[in-house]
Protein backbone atom coordinates (compact mmCIF):
# COMPACT_ATOMS: atom_id res chain seq x y z
CA UNK A 1 0.00 0.00 0.00
CA UNK A 2 1.13 3.69 -0.74
CA UNK A 3 2.12 5.77 2.19
CA UNK A 4 2.14 8.88 2.67
CA UNK A 5 5.43 10.05 5.64
CA UNK A 6 3.94 13.39 6.73
CA UNK A 7 0.75 15.25 5.54
CA UNK A 8 2.96 17.84 2.99
CA UNK A 9 4.17 14.20 0.69
CA UNK A 10 2.93 12.14 -1.39
CA UNK A 11 3.73 8.12 -1.20
CA UNK A 12 3.99 5.71 -4.47
CA UNK A 13 5.18 2.05 -4.59
CA UNK A 14 8.52 1.16 -3.25
CA UNK A 15 11.43 0.73 -5.29
CA UNK A 16 13.82 -1.68 -4.48
CA UNK A 17 12.54 -1.55 -0.72
CA UNK A 18 12.85 2.72 -0.47
CA UNK A 19 10.00 4.24 0.18
CA UNK A 20 9.67 6.72 -2.84
CA UNK A 21 7.55 9.88 -1.63
CA UNK A 22 7.52 13.41 -3.51
CA UNK A 23 6.47 16.73 -2.38
CA UNK A 24 6.01 20.72 -3.55
CA UNK A 25 8.93 21.02 -1.58
CA UNK A 26 11.71 22.36 -4.13
CA UNK A 27 11.63 25.69 -4.31
CA UNK A 28 12.09 28.01 -7.52
CA UNK A 29 12.12 25.88 -9.48
CA UNK A 30 10.82 26.13 -13.37
CA UNK A 31 9.79 23.82 -16.15
CA UNK A 32 11.72 26.35 -19.24
CA UNK A 33 14.62 26.44 -17.93
CA UNK A 34 15.88 26.59 -21.72
CA UNK A 35 13.71 29.33 -22.83
CA UNK A 36 17.25 31.44 -21.83
CA UNK A 37 18.27 30.39 -25.35
CA UNK A 38 15.35 32.80 -26.42
CA UNK A 39 16.28 35.70 -24.30
CA UNK A 40 19.72 34.86 -26.14
CA UNK A 41 18.13 35.34 -29.65
CA UNK A 42 15.90 37.75 -29.00
CA UNK A 43 19.41 39.90 -27.69
CA UNK A 44 20.87 39.01 -31.64
CA UNK A 45 18.05 40.01 -33.48
CA UNK A 46 16.20 42.70 -31.68
CA UNK A 47 12.92 41.38 -32.15
CA UNK A 48 10.71 42.66 -28.91
CA UNK A 49 12.08 45.98 -29.46
CA UNK A 50 11.18 46.60 -32.74
CA UNK A 51 7.80 44.84 -31.82
CA UNK A 52 7.31 47.39 -29.08
CA UNK A 53 7.97 49.90 -30.75
CA UNK A 54 4.96 49.62 -32.99
CA UNK A 55 2.65 50.14 -29.95
CA UNK A 56 1.79 53.29 -28.21
CA UNK A 57 1.08 53.74 -24.56
CA UNK A 58 -0.86 56.58 -23.30
CA UNK A 59 -0.78 55.49 -19.45
CA UNK A 60 0.21 57.92 -16.65
CA UNK A 61 3.62 56.72 -16.42
CA UNK A 62 3.96 57.19 -12.76
CA UNK A 63 1.29 54.37 -12.62
CA UNK A 64 2.98 51.63 -15.10
CA UNK A 65 3.80 48.71 -13.26
CA UNK A 66 4.30 46.58 -16.59
CA UNK A 67 5.39 48.79 -19.14
CA UNK A 68 4.51 47.64 -23.00
CA UNK A 69 8.52 45.93 -23.72
CA UNK A 70 7.69 43.63 -20.60
CA UNK A 71 4.19 43.14 -22.01
CA UNK A 72 4.95 42.33 -25.93
CA UNK A 73 8.04 40.56 -24.58
CA UNK A 74 5.90 38.00 -22.29
CA UNK A 75 3.52 37.22 -24.82
CA UNK A 76 6.11 36.43 -27.77
CA UNK A 77 8.05 34.04 -25.29
CA UNK A 78 4.74 32.97 -23.65
CA UNK A 79 3.48 31.43 -26.78
CA UNK A 80 7.16 30.67 -27.92
CA UNK A 81 8.11 28.07 -24.79
CA UNK A 82 4.37 26.59 -25.40
CA UNK A 83 1.83 28.57 -23.36
CA UNK A 84 -0.90 30.09 -26.55
CA UNK A 85 -3.71 31.66 -23.66
CA UNK A 86 -3.73 34.58 -21.77
CA UNK A 87 -5.06 32.36 -18.66
CA UNK A 88 -1.65 30.90 -18.60
CA UNK A 89 -0.06 34.04 -17.55
CA UNK A 90 -1.59 34.10 -14.15
CA UNK A 91 0.65 31.30 -13.21
CA UNK A 92 3.85 32.59 -15.45
CA UNK A 93 3.57 35.86 -13.97
CA UNK A 94 5.35 33.94 -10.87
CA UNK A 95 7.82 32.13 -13.00
CA UNK A 96 11.71 33.26 -12.41
CA UNK A 97 12.15 32.49 -16.24
CA UNK A 98 9.72 34.67 -17.49
CA UNK A 99 10.88 37.47 -15.35
CA UNK A 100 13.94 36.85 -16.59
CA UNK A 101 13.18 36.58 -20.21
CA UNK A 102 11.70 40.49 -19.39
CA UNK A 103 14.10 41.78 -17.71
CA UNK A 104 12.39 42.31 -14.70
CA UNK A 105 12.57 40.37 -11.38
CA UNK A 106 10.53 42.66 -9.14
CA UNK A 107 7.47 44.21 -8.79
CA UNK A 108 7.49 47.96 -7.46
CA UNK A 109 4.24 47.24 -5.96
CA UNK A 110 3.46 44.97 -3.02
CA UNK A 111 1.02 42.13 -3.72
CA UNK A 112 1.90 42.56 -7.44
CA UNK A 113 4.05 39.88 -9.64
CA UNK A 114 7.07 40.63 -11.44
CA UNK A 115 5.41 40.36 -14.81
CA UNK A 116 1.73 40.69 -15.57
CA UNK A 117 -1.30 38.20 -15.38
CA UNK A 118 -3.78 37.66 -17.83
CA UNK A 119 -5.75 41.00 -17.23
CA UNK A 120 -2.99 43.35 -18.03
CA UNK A 121 -2.13 41.15 -21.04
CA UNK A 122 -5.67 41.31 -22.34
CA UNK A 123 -5.94 45.21 -22.34
CA UNK A 124 -2.83 45.08 -24.71
CA UNK A 125 -4.61 42.79 -27.13
CA UNK A 126 -7.92 44.76 -27.05
CA UNK A 127 -6.13 47.86 -27.35
CA UNK A 128 -7.42 49.90 -30.65
CA UNK A 129 -4.97 51.29 -33.25
CA UNK A 130 -5.65 54.98 -31.18
CA UNK A 131 -5.66 54.45 -27.60
CA UNK A 132 -9.15 55.54 -25.84
CA UNK A 133 -9.89 56.44 -22.66
CA UNK A 134 -10.68 52.48 -22.02
CA UNK A 135 -7.96 51.27 -24.59
CA UNK A 136 -4.72 53.42 -23.87
CA UNK A 137 -2.93 51.12 -25.58
CA UNK A 138 -2.67 50.94 -29.40
CA UNK A 139 -0.77 49.94 -31.99
CA UNK A 140 0.32 50.79 -35.62
CA UNK A 141 -0.73 47.42 -38.16
CA UNK A 142 1.71 49.29 -41.02
CA UNK A 143 4.57 49.57 -38.79
CA UNK A 144 4.55 45.84 -36.90
CA UNK A 145 3.81 44.02 -40.87
CA UNK A 146 7.19 46.28 -42.17
CA UNK A 147 8.85 44.58 -38.92
CA UNK A 148 8.38 41.36 -40.30
CA UNK A 149 10.55 42.42 -43.35
CA UNK A 150 12.85 44.22 -41.81
CA UNK A 151 13.41 41.02 -39.50
CA UNK A 152 14.30 39.36 -43.06
CA UNK A 153 16.25 41.82 -44.40
CA UNK A 154 18.41 41.67 -42.01
CA UNK A 155 18.32 37.90 -41.50
CA UNK A 156 21.22 38.12 -44.74
CA UNK A 157 24.75 39.17 -44.24
CA UNK A 158 24.75 40.13 -48.65
CA UNK A 159 21.71 40.61 -50.44
CA UNK A 160 20.81 37.14 -52.63
CA UNK A 161 21.00 37.00 -56.02
CA UNK A 162 17.66 35.92 -56.16
CA UNK A 163 14.63 34.98 -53.80
CA UNK A 164 11.16 32.66 -54.23
CA UNK A 165 8.38 34.50 -51.93
CA UNK A 166 5.48 31.62 -51.76
CA UNK A 167 1.86 32.81 -51.13
CA UNK A 168 -0.59 30.46 -49.70
CA UNK A 169 -3.85 30.88 -47.74
CA UNK A 170 -5.21 28.34 -45.19
CA UNK A 171 -8.52 28.28 -43.18
CA UNK A 172 -8.35 29.16 -39.72
CA UNK A 173 -11.50 27.51 -38.05
CA UNK A 174 -14.07 29.50 -35.76
CA UNK A 175 -16.36 28.22 -33.06
CA UNK A 176 -17.46 31.06 -31.79
CA UNK A 177 -19.32 34.53 -33.05
CA UNK A 178 -16.08 36.25 -33.94
CA UNK A 179 -16.52 39.25 -36.05
CA UNK A 180 -15.80 38.40 -40.03
CA UNK A 181 -16.81 34.87 -39.68
CA UNK A 182 -18.22 32.93 -42.56
CA UNK A 183 -18.63 29.97 -43.71
CA UNK A 184 -16.41 28.30 -46.49
CA UNK A 185 -17.46 25.52 -48.46
CA UNK A 186 -14.46 24.26 -49.21
CA UNK A 187 -13.17 23.89 -45.75
CA UNK A 188 -16.48 22.88 -44.56
CA UNK A 189 -16.64 25.15 -41.68
CA UNK A 190 -16.77 28.63 -40.07
CA UNK A 191 -13.20 29.95 -40.48
CA UNK A 192 -11.23 32.84 -41.47
CA UNK A 193 -9.36 32.73 -44.59
CA UNK A 194 -5.40 34.07 -43.51
CA UNK A 195 -2.62 35.12 -46.53
CA UNK A 196 1.15 33.98 -45.56
CA UNK A 197 3.93 35.17 -47.55
CA UNK A 198 7.52 32.86 -46.68
CA UNK A 199 10.42 33.21 -48.06
CA UNK A 200 12.08 29.79 -47.57
CA UNK A 201 11.39 29.32 -43.85
CA UNK A 202 11.40 33.21 -43.26
CA UNK A 203 7.85 34.46 -42.40
CA UNK A 204 6.84 37.98 -44.25
CA UNK A 205 3.52 38.41 -43.91
CA UNK A 206 0.08 36.87 -42.01
CA UNK A 207 -2.58 38.71 -42.96
CA UNK A 208 -5.98 38.12 -40.97
CA UNK A 209 -8.69 37.96 -44.12
CA UNK A 210 -12.91 36.80 -43.68
CA UNK A 211 -13.22 33.61 -45.31
CA UNK A 212 -16.38 35.09 -48.22
CA UNK A 213 -13.25 36.31 -50.50
CA UNK A 214 -11.18 34.70 -53.65
CA UNK A 215 -7.83 33.07 -52.06
CA UNK A 216 -5.91 36.20 -53.49
CA UNK A 217 -7.49 38.95 -52.17
CA UNK A 218 -5.68 41.69 -51.13
CA UNK A 219 -2.45 39.46 -52.51
CA UNK A 220 -1.65 42.53 -55.05
CA UNK A 221 -1.10 44.94 -51.89
CA UNK A 222 0.71 42.66 -49.67
CA UNK A 223 3.16 41.96 -52.51
CA UNK A 224 3.78 45.66 -53.87
CA UNK A 225 4.22 46.91 -50.07
CA UNK A 226 7.11 43.37 -49.22
CA UNK A 227 8.77 44.12 -53.08
CA UNK A 228 8.94 47.90 -52.30
CA UNK A 229 10.34 47.41 -48.92
CA UNK A 230 12.69 44.63 -50.33
CA UNK A 231 13.55 46.78 -53.02
CA UNK A 232 14.53 49.72 -51.16
CA UNK A 233 17.30 47.84 -49.72
CA UNK A 234 18.32 45.48 -51.88
CA UNK A 235 17.75 46.88 -55.10
CA UNK A 236 19.11 44.48 -57.95
CA UNK A 237 17.64 41.08 -56.37
CA UNK A 238 15.50 39.33 -58.47
CA UNK A 239 11.51 38.02 -57.12
CA UNK A 240 9.53 35.35 -57.79
CA UNK A 241 6.40 35.00 -56.54
CA UNK A 242 5.40 31.23 -56.51
CA UNK A 243 1.80 29.81 -55.61
CA UNK A 244 -1.28 27.71 -56.33
CA UNK A 245 -3.75 27.94 -58.69
CA UNK A 246 -5.75 30.31 -56.43
CA UNK A 247 -3.27 33.38 -57.70
CA UNK A 248 -2.87 32.87 -61.20
CA UNK A 249 -5.46 35.99 -61.43
CA UNK A 250 -4.85 38.40 -64.01
CA UNK A 251 -4.27 41.12 -61.49
CA UNK A 252 -1.54 39.85 -59.89
CA UNK A 253 0.01 38.60 -63.32
CA UNK A 254 -0.19 41.88 -64.92
CA UNK A 255 1.21 43.97 -61.96
CA UNK A 256 4.12 41.44 -61.62
CA UNK A 257 4.76 42.23 -65.45
CA UNK A 258 4.38 45.48 -64.98
CA UNK A 259 7.19 45.66 -61.76
CA UNK A 260 9.71 43.20 -63.37
CA UNK A 261 8.97 40.36 -60.84
CA UNK A 262 9.12 37.10 -62.24
CA UNK A 263 5.87 34.72 -61.39
CA UNK A 264 5.03 30.84 -61.05
CA UNK A 265 1.52 29.80 -60.25
CA UNK A 266 -0.70 26.92 -60.67
CA UNK A 267 -3.31 26.85 -62.93
CA UNK A 268 -7.09 25.25 -62.59
CA UNK A 269 -7.48 23.16 -65.34
CA UNK A 270 -10.57 22.76 -67.59
CA UNK A 271 -11.60 21.48 -70.84
CA UNK A 272 -10.21 23.07 -72.99
CA UNK A 273 -6.43 23.31 -71.18
CA UNK A 274 -7.22 19.24 -71.09
CA UNK A 275 -7.98 19.41 -75.02
CA UNK A 276 -4.78 21.21 -75.45
CA UNK A 277 -2.29 18.03 -73.93
CA UNK A 278 -4.58 15.36 -75.65
CA UNK A 279 -1.86 13.64 -77.85
CA UNK A 280 0.80 13.96 -74.75
CA UNK A 281 -1.76 12.21 -72.31
CA UNK A 282 -2.09 9.49 -74.68
CA UNK A 283 1.55 8.75 -75.31
CA UNK A 284 1.44 9.26 -71.21
CA UNK A 285 -1.51 6.41 -71.10
CA UNK A 286 0.48 3.92 -73.64
CA UNK A 287 3.86 3.99 -71.70
CA UNK A 288 2.13 3.45 -68.39
CA UNK A 289 0.02 0.34 -69.38
CA UNK A 290 3.36 -1.11 -71.52
CA UNK A 291 5.63 -0.76 -68.19
CA UNK A 292 2.86 -0.69 -65.51
CA UNK A 293 4.27 2.59 -63.93
CA UNK A 294 3.30 5.56 -64.04
CA UNK A 295 4.23 7.90 -67.03
CA UNK A 296 4.16 12.03 -67.52
CA UNK A 297 4.85 14.02 -70.71
CA UNK A 298 5.49 18.21 -70.24
CA UNK A 299 3.91 20.39 -73.18
CA UNK A 300 5.16 24.29 -73.43
CA UNK A 301 2.50 26.41 -75.05
CA UNK A 302 1.18 30.10 -75.40
CA UNK A 303 -2.45 30.65 -73.82
CA UNK A 304 -5.04 32.66 -72.72
CA UNK A 305 -8.67 32.32 -71.01
CA UNK A 306 -11.35 33.51 -73.13
CA UNK A 307 -12.21 37.02 -71.85
CA UNK A 308 -10.72 36.86 -67.81
CA UNK A 309 -6.44 37.39 -68.90
CA UNK A 310 -5.34 40.17 -70.57
CA UNK A 311 -2.82 38.51 -72.96
CA UNK A 312 -1.14 35.68 -73.72
CA UNK A 313 0.77 33.57 -70.71
CA UNK A 314 3.37 30.84 -71.12
CA UNK A 315 1.70 27.36 -69.53
CA UNK A 316 3.54 24.37 -69.11
CA UNK A 317 1.21 21.07 -68.74
CA UNK A 318 2.34 18.08 -67.01
CA UNK A 319 0.31 15.30 -69.48
CA UNK A 320 0.76 12.13 -66.23
CA UNK A 321 -0.88 8.86 -66.31
CA UNK A 322 -1.23 7.19 -62.91
CA UNK A 323 -3.02 4.13 -61.10
CA UNK A 324 -5.14 4.26 -64.71
CA UNK A 325 -6.46 7.75 -65.06
CA UNK A 326 -5.35 10.40 -66.52
CA UNK A 327 -3.76 13.06 -63.82
CA UNK A 328 -3.12 16.33 -65.67
CA UNK A 329 -1.21 19.36 -64.22
CA UNK A 330 -0.71 23.16 -65.60
CA UNK A 331 0.96 26.08 -64.44
CA UNK A 332 1.26 29.95 -65.71
CA UNK A 333 5.01 31.64 -65.29
CA UNK A 334 6.64 34.64 -66.70
CA UNK A 335 9.84 32.71 -66.61
CA UNK A 336 11.78 32.51 -70.19
CA UNK A 337 11.96 28.95 -72.09
CA UNK A 338 15.84 30.05 -72.41
CA UNK A 339 16.29 29.90 -68.75
CA UNK A 340 13.97 26.78 -67.54
CA UNK A 341 13.21 24.24 -69.75
CA UNK A 342 9.15 22.70 -69.30
CA UNK A 343 9.85 19.82 -66.80
CA UNK A 344 12.86 21.20 -64.52
CA UNK A 345 10.36 24.26 -64.01
CA UNK A 346 7.53 22.13 -62.69
CA UNK A 347 9.30 19.28 -61.10
CA UNK A 348 11.95 21.11 -59.52
CA UNK A 349 11.14 25.29 -59.37
CA UNK A 350 7.19 24.83 -58.76
CA UNK A 351 6.96 21.24 -56.93
CA UNK A 352 9.15 22.72 -54.36
CA UNK A 353 6.61 25.40 -53.01
CA UNK A 354 5.10 22.16 -51.07
CA UNK A 355 7.09 23.24 -48.31
CA UNK A 356 5.39 26.26 -47.43
CA UNK A 357 2.83 23.77 -46.29
CA UNK A 358 5.06 22.87 -43.48
CA UNK A 359 5.94 26.28 -42.71
CA UNK A 360 2.15 27.54 -42.03
CA UNK A 361 1.52 24.04 -40.32
CA UNK A 362 4.61 25.21 -37.90
CA UNK A 363 2.98 28.70 -37.32
CA UNK A 364 -0.84 27.13 -36.78
CA UNK A 365 -0.04 23.81 -34.69
CA UNK A 366 3.41 24.63 -32.77
CA UNK A 367 3.00 28.35 -32.19
CA UNK A 368 -0.51 28.90 -32.10
CA UNK A 369 -1.32 31.28 -34.85
CA UNK A 370 -5.25 29.50 -35.00
CA UNK A 371 -6.04 30.96 -31.59
CA UNK A 372 -8.04 33.67 -32.50
CA UNK A 373 -11.05 34.05 -30.46
CA UNK A 374 -11.19 36.98 -29.71
CA UNK A 375 -14.57 39.02 -29.99
CA UNK A 376 -12.67 41.49 -33.23
CA UNK A 377 -10.63 41.22 -36.42
CA UNK A 378 -8.36 43.74 -35.10
CA UNK A 379 -7.66 41.83 -31.74
CA UNK A 380 -7.61 38.30 -33.62
CA UNK A 381 -5.16 39.65 -35.97
CA UNK A 382 -2.79 40.95 -33.15
CA UNK A 383 -2.85 37.41 -31.56
CA UNK A 384 -2.34 36.05 -34.84
CA UNK A 385 0.80 38.60 -35.14
CA UNK A 386 2.19 37.65 -31.47
CA UNK A 387 2.29 34.06 -32.90
CA UNK A 388 4.12 34.87 -35.67
CA UNK A 389 6.13 37.07 -33.90
CA UNK A 390 7.27 33.70 -31.83
CA UNK A 391 7.57 31.70 -34.98
CA UNK A 392 10.34 34.18 -36.46
CA UNK A 393 12.03 33.88 -32.79
CA UNK A 394 12.02 30.61 -32.73
CA UNK A 395 13.15 30.39 -36.78
CA UNK A 396 16.28 32.85 -35.82
CA UNK A 397 17.03 30.44 -32.79
CA UNK A 398 17.24 27.77 -35.02
CA UNK A 399 19.06 29.54 -38.00
CA UNK A 400 21.86 30.95 -35.80
CA UNK A 401 22.33 28.77 -33.19
CA UNK A 402 21.26 25.07 -34.51
CA UNK A 403 22.99 24.55 -37.83
CA UNK A 404 25.28 21.63 -38.48
CA UNK A 405 23.03 19.73 -35.40
CA UNK A 406 20.37 17.44 -35.35
CA UNK A 407 18.19 20.44 -35.11
CA UNK A 408 19.03 22.53 -38.26
CA UNK A 409 15.86 21.48 -39.87
CA UNK A 410 13.43 20.45 -37.08
CA UNK A 411 10.53 21.92 -36.34
CA UNK A 412 9.16 24.39 -33.41
CA UNK A 413 8.06 22.12 -31.60
CA UNK A 414 10.75 19.80 -31.16
CA UNK A 415 12.91 22.76 -30.86
CA UNK A 416 10.52 23.72 -27.62
CA UNK A 417 10.05 20.04 -26.40
CA UNK A 418 14.13 19.40 -26.65
CA UNK A 419 15.84 22.38 -25.46
CA UNK A 420 13.66 24.89 -23.99
CA UNK A 421 11.65 22.56 -21.71
CA UNK A 422 14.32 22.15 -19.32
CA UNK A 423 13.36 21.81 -15.58
CA UNK A 424 15.88 23.84 -13.54
CA UNK A 425 16.24 25.47 -10.11
CA UNK A 426 16.41 28.89 -9.72
CA UNK A 427 18.90 30.60 -7.10
CA UNK A 428 18.84 34.25 -6.93
CA UNK A 429 21.13 36.30 -4.71
CA UNK A 430 22.42 39.57 -4.27
CA UNK A 431 25.38 39.52 -7.60
CA UNK A 432 24.06 36.83 -10.09
CA UNK A 433 20.99 34.79 -11.06
CA UNK A 434 22.14 30.85 -11.31
CA UNK A 435 19.63 28.61 -13.56
CA UNK A 436 20.52 25.13 -12.22
CA UNK A 437 19.29 23.06 -15.07
CA UNK A 438 18.83 18.99 -14.66
CA UNK A 439 21.79 17.42 -15.35
CA UNK A 440 20.19 14.54 -16.74
CA UNK A 441 19.35 16.60 -20.32
CA UNK A 442 20.59 14.51 -23.05
CA UNK A 443 21.23 17.57 -25.29
CA UNK A 444 23.55 19.73 -23.22
CA UNK A 445 26.19 19.87 -26.44
CA UNK A 446 23.50 21.13 -28.66
CA UNK A 447 22.62 23.87 -25.85
CA UNK A 448 26.45 24.81 -25.25
CA UNK A 449 26.91 24.89 -28.97
CA UNK A 450 23.41 27.20 -29.17
CA UNK A 451 24.82 29.40 -26.36
CA UNK A 452 28.02 29.83 -28.01
CA UNK A 453 26.50 30.83 -31.34
CA UNK A 454 23.96 33.35 -30.03
CA UNK A 455 26.77 35.07 -27.93
CA UNK A 456 29.04 35.58 -30.80
CA UNK A 457 25.82 36.92 -32.39
CA UNK A 458 25.03 39.21 -30.20
CA UNK A 459 27.91 41.18 -30.21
Amino acid sequence: MPTECSADLFGFARVEGRAVVAGFDGGTMTSDGGGLLLGATDRAIGLIDRFARCFSDSRSKELVEHTVATLVGQRVFGIALGYEDLIDHDALRHDPIMAVLVGKLAARRRNCAPVAGKSTLNRLELGKQEPTPYHKIGHDPQAIEAVFVDLFLDAHRHPPAQIILDLDATDDPLHGDQEGRFFHGYYDCYCYLPLYIFCGRHLLAAKLRRANIDASAGAVEEVARIVTQIRARWPRVRILLRADAGFARDALMAWCELNGVAYLFGLARNRRLVGAIATELAQAQQQSQATGKPARRFKDFLWSTLDSWSRERRVIAKAEWTAGAANPRFVVTSLDRAEHEARHLYEQIYCARGNMENRIKECQLDLFADRTSAKTMRANQLRLWFASMAYVLLCALRRIALQHTQFAAAAGGTIRLRLLKIGALVRISVRRIKIAMTSGCPYQGEFALAHSRLTAAAR
